[in-house]
């Protein structure tokens, strides 16, 4: 088993990858004790190349050569459900790969499900399976067990095999440039900017109260600061349910602040109560952030219920018959909106969505189509131009 620790060891590896036509990669992280993900491990490996373990925790080594190769132009970089991976070379290499295949996403076009995991698709595509009895390893330790060592190390030699059998699939069927679409998204830095100032849309307010949503904004924002600063769990700072309780009822006192349900008992006298109170102070005088105004916007009609089921049903129909994930051609705020005849900007109803879906939603919607049952089976049939409806 080949475990890199030097730097000059990874310049070595790196030289071997670079003329690869494409480089597996995976990362081995732990989070739960922190806001900003502490990197374990990465591996690494090609095709007709022995794959590697790469230690960023050794001492003295450099990770600069692999970050140079996850930015080459010329090498693919094959990652399954990469986002968590991605902000990872974002904020401690400040690379994001490019170009990137994405095996998870590929899949889900290739008929695998919503969210194939790894296993299922190494199961499916190598008739191999994965212990995964050390799958909660605390990757910072040290030294790691050979067992431990193996099932990092085949969460990338499988992958080479999981990736060239989709991606031949996806060139047969001609769906490349799906992939390519989706995959594009997860190459946006936005992504992985963790700004306090947009802390607040992960609580995804209820209220349009203009009050409510300043006073959301400027805690969450001290929050993020806090939880970044501290290097804690967000959760570990404030729970959001305290958040939320703390913009709907904001206290002006130590005793209003300890009143709240969802707030430990004494935070309020701590630095942190204080600094909070200060901030719920400052909020409630100021101005929601002008985007929040526009985050939910009325709707100018309420879907009906039994549209947005009925639409719901199509897309499942859809789905099934073209063998691609229901989630990659519409989401629920896509199927609200066009059920609420609200069809600007909805992404199901361009490019290869709507020939798969978004088409045949508006025919839906507009009665030339229908949905029945034929020998206990939904299917859809085109109704007659002079078919009176009722």
């Amino acid at each position: 088993m080949r475990i890199v620790e030097t730097t000059g060891d990874l310049n070595e590896l790196v030289g071997e990858l670079e003329s690869a036509p494409y480089v597996a990669l995976d990362t081995e992280f732990m989070r739960d004790q922190t806001y900003w993900p502490k990197l374990c491990l990465m591996q690494a490996a090609g095709p007709g190349r022995a794959a590697a373990i790469i230690d960023p925790l050794a001492p003295g080594i450099d990770l600069a050569p692999l970050y140079t190769l996850i930015k080459s132009p010329v090498v693919v970089k094959v990652l399954h459900a990469s986002r968590q991976d991605i902000e990872i070379f974002w904020h401690q290499g400040g690379v994001i790969p490019d170009p990137l295949f994405d095996t998870q996403i590929a899949a889900m076009v290739c008929g695998f499900g919503e969210a194939a995991s790894y296993e299922t698709l190494v199961r499916r595509l190598t008739n191999t399976e994965l212990d995964k009895s050390v799958r909660f390893t605390d990757w910072s330790r040290r030294p790691l067990s050979p067992r431990q060592l193996d099932y990092a190390l085949a969460d990338v030699t499988h992958l080479c095999k999981v990736y060239e059998t989709l991606a031949k699939e996806l060139k047969r069927s001609g769906r490349e440039s799906w992939v390519t679409e989706e995959i594009a998204a997860l190459k946006d830095s936005d992504l992985y900017e963790l700004d306090p100032a947009n802390a607040w849309k992960r609580l995804r307010p209820r209220s349009n109260n203009k009050r409510f949503l300043a006073i959301l904004a400027a805690i969450a924002a001290w929050r993020e600061r806090e939880a970044q600063t501290r290097d804690v769990p967000r959760n570990r700072v404030l729970r959001d349910e305290a958040l939320l309780e703390i913009a709907a009822h904001p206290p002006n006192c130590v005793e209003g602040l300890d009143a709240i349900r969802a707030v430990p008992k004494g935070f309020g006298a701590s630095r942190s109560g204080k600094a909070l109170l200060e901030t719920v102070a400052a909020g409630t005088v100021a101005q929601a952030p002008q985007s929040m105004a526009f985050e939910r916007p009325r709707r100018r009609r309420e879907p009906s219920p039994s549209t947005i089921d009925l639409l719901k049903t199509l897309l499942r129909l859809r789905a099934e018959t073209a063998k691609v994930a229901p989630r990659l051609i519409a989401n629920s705020e896509d199927i609200e909106r066009l059920a609420a005849c609200e069809d600007e900007d909805v992404a199901a109803l361009h490019g290869w969505r709507a020939e798969i879906f978004g088409n045949d939603a508006i025919a839906l919607r507009e009665g030339r189509l229908a949905i029945t049952l034929e020998r206990g089976e939904a299917i859809v049939v085109e109704l007659e131009d002079d078919l009176p409806l009722s």
